[in-house]
C-alpha cells in the first residue's frame, strides 16, 4: 500500500511536470497558473473584473496571465497601452486566432480580422462609406432624433406599468445603424428585426460566456455537441438574414446612386471585379455584422446603464430635466449644438459612460512578432489585453461635478 501511493504520488507529481505551464524567460510577472486552466480558475465567477484590477495593483502596470495554457499579458493605464497600441501599433495589431469568436466570423470583417491588406482595406472602406453617410456630421443626427420618436411613445405606451429597456434600446441602437448598413429603419414589431436582434444578443451571451472559455483552452471538447456549438447556428441564422438583404439589393442597386452600406461594397466589388481583391461575399456579410453588433450593443448598454443611474439618483435626473427645460424653451428637441449650454446633462453623460465601462477589456491583441515592452519580453502570438482603468472605479455612486 506504502509503495503504491508512493507511486501515485509520483506519478502525479510527474504528470504536473509535464503538463505545467512554463512562462518565457523575461515575460511579466503574474499569479502561478495551474495546469490546464492557467490562472482562470483565480478569477471571481460574478465579478472577475475586479481580480484584473487587483493584479494590477500587486504587479503594477504590466502582468501575465494563463488563459489555458496560452500566455496573455495585461496592460493598465493609458501610458503603456498606448505604447503598446499606439507607439508599437504594427507590433501589437495582431488577433486572437484560438478564440471562439474569431472562429465564428473566420477572422474576417474588421473586428476579429488579422492584420494584413484585408484588415487595412477593409478599415479604410468601413471608416470612408461611414463618414459618408453621415458618421460624426449634422446628417447623422437626423436619423437619431427620428429613431428617439419612437423611443418616446414606447416608453408613453408603458406609462404606469414596469418596462425593461434592455430591447426597447437595443432595437433603437441597431435601427440607427440599420439605417446607414441596409439603408431603411425597421419596424420594432417587425419579423425579420426581432428575429435578427434576438439571434445577435444570443450570440453575444455564448462568445462572452464560460461556454467560449472551454472551447477556447480545451480544443478536444470541440468535437461534442456542447451548447458553444449554438453560435455558430446563431451566426449563420444572422449570415442568411443579411445575405437575403444584399441579394435585394443587387437586383435594385443603380451604379453610381448607392443607398447604403451594402450598395456601396456592390460597387467597390465590380470595380474590383478584374483585380485580385479581398472583396467578397463572406468578407461584407462579416463587415456588416461587425458594424451592426459594434454600433448596437455599445450604444444599447451604455443607454441602459445611465437610465439606471439616473433612476437611483432623483436629484440629479431633475438637474438634468430643469437644465433641458430652460435651454429647449418651445422647441420639440434638442439638437447637437445645444450641448454647450447644457454643461450638466454633458457631464452626466459623460459619468455615465465613465461608470458605465462597457468594454474594460477592449479588444483582444496579440504580438505579431518578438518584441519587448518596457523592458520585458513579449513573444509572438501573446495575447495583449488592453484593460481600463475604470474597473478600480466600478461600484462607487455617480457623483457629477458642476
Amino acid at each position: 500500500m506504502l509503495t503504491a501511493l508512493v507511486l501515485l504520488c509520483l506519478g502525479a507529481f510527474l504528470l504536473f511536470l509535464q503538463f505545467r505551464i512554463r512562462r518565457p524567460k523575461n515575460f511579466p510577472p503574474g499569479p502561478t497558473p495551474v495546469p490546464f486552466f492557467g490562472n482562470l480558475l483565480q478569477f471571481d465567477r460574478i465579478n472577475p473584473l475586479k481580480d484584473f484590477d487587483k493584479f494590477a495593483q500587486h504587479y503594477g502596470s504590466i502582468y501575465a496571465l494563463n488563459i489555458g495554457r496560452q500566455p496573455a499579458v495585461v496592460l493598465t493605464g493609458q501610458k503603456i497601452i498606448r505604447e503598446a497600441l499606439i507607439t508599437k501599433a504594427a507590433e501589437f495589431a495582431g488577433r486572437p486566432e484560438n478564440m471562439m469568436v474569431s472562429h465564428v466570423t473566420r477572422n474576417k470583417g474588421v473586428i476579429m480580422a488579422d492584420y494584413g491588406d484585408s484588415w487595412r482595406e477593409h478599415r479604410r472602406f468601413a471608416l470612408t462609406t461611414l463618414r459618408n453617410f453621415g458618421l460624426g456630421k449634422r446628417s447623422m443626427e437626423q436619423r437619431i432624433l427620428e429613431e428617439v420618436k419612437y423611443i418616446c411613445a414606447q416608453l408613453e405606451e408603458s406609462a404606469g406599468k414596469s418596462i425593461d429597456p434592455q430591447h426597447l434600446y437595443h432595437r433603437a441602437a441597431s435601427n440607427i445603424i440599420a439605417s446607414i448598413i441596409f439603408g431603411s429603419r425597421f419596424n420594432y414589431q417587425d419579423e425579420y428585426f426581432q428575429t435578427l436582434i434576438t439571434t445577435m444578443e444570443k450570440l453575444t451571451k455564448i462568445v462572452i460566456g464560460p461556454w467560449a472559455m472551454f472551447y477556447e483552452i480545451a480544443p478536444v471538447l470541440r468535437i461534442f455537441p456542447l451548447p458553444f456549438w449554438k453560435a455558430f447556428h446563431y451566426f449563420e441564422t444572422i449570415r442568411k438574414h443579411i445575405l437575403k438583404v444584399v441579394d435585394e439589393h443587387r437586383k435594385s442597386h443603380v451604379t453610381g446612386e448607392p443607398r447604403d452600406v451594402i450598395d456601396c461594397y456592390l460597387e467597390e466589388m465590380e470595380k474590383r471585379e478584374d483585380q485580385r481583391t479581398t472583396f467578397d461575399d463572406s468578407q461584407m456579410i462579416t463587415l456588416l455584422f461587425d458594424l451592426f453588433v459594434a454600433g448596437t450593443d455599445t450604444t444599447s448598454n451604455t443607454l441602459r446603464t445611465l437610465t439606471l443611474y439616473l433612476m437611483t439618483h432623483t436629484h440629479i435626473q431633475e438637474q438634468c430635466q430643469r437644465e433641458i427645460d430652460e435651454v429647449l424653451g418651445a422647441r420639440e428637441h434638442v439638437t447637437y449644438e445645444d450641448r454647450n449650454a447644457m454643461p450638466f446633462v454633458q457631464a452626466v453623460i459623460h459619468e455615465g459612460q465613465r461608470v458605465g465601462d462597457i468594454v474594460p477589456l477592449s479588444m483582444f491583441h496579440t504580438a505579431r512578432t518578438d518584441t519587448q515592452l518596457q523592458g520585458y519580453s513579449i513573444p509572438k502570438g501573446t495575447i495583449i489585453i488592453p484593460l481600463s482603468v475604470i474597473c478600480s472605479q466600478r461600484g462607487k455612486s455617480m457623483e457629477v461635478s458642476t
